[in-house]
């Protein structure tokens, strides 16, 4: 991987392995950015750390995220699960009943989704704004 001189330039490695390089168009780093970036991935994610350590079932986090279709967040739990940032155990029950929590991984993913959560919500006022003015301008 090429390291960008922007992005690497105060950085120490770091015990998991190589950091990523966002700029590097063939690094990991973007396809991560693009399955944690998603409002249904912070909404699951702020849900079942509320829960820790306990576990949610599906049917409750589907309760809890108004909005989201079964299958779509049926698709993001299966992707968190798949980045190791999700447990799922399965109930051999009729119907099963199915249980997910966050892994001591995702429970680090936690804090900076709050914090893009919260930066969201104090400035969506002035998002909107600058779009109703941008808009009006290209009109």
């Amino acid at each position: 991987m090429t390291s960008s001189p922007t992005s690497r330039a105060s950085r120490s490695p770091s015990p998991d392995g190589p950091l990523g390089d966002l700029f590097d168009p063939q690094c990991p780093t973007r396809r991560l950015l693009d399955r944690i970036g998603t409002k249904w991935t912070s909404m699951a994610v702020k849900v079942l750390a509320e829960a820790s350590p306990e576990e949610v079932r599906f049917a409750e986090l589907q309760r809890r995220m108004a909005g989201i279709s079964q299958k779509m967040l049926s698709a993001t739990l299966q992707g968190l699960a798949r980045d190791g940032l999700v447990g799922r155990r399965v109930e051999a029950t009729v119907p099963p009943r199915v249980y997910y929590r966050l892994t001591p991984l995702g429970l680090t993913l936690e804090e900076p989704l709050a914090a893009l959560r919260e930066w969201a919500e104090a400035h969506m006022a002035k998002v909107d704004r600058a779009n109703r003015l941008s808009e009006q301008q290209q009109a």
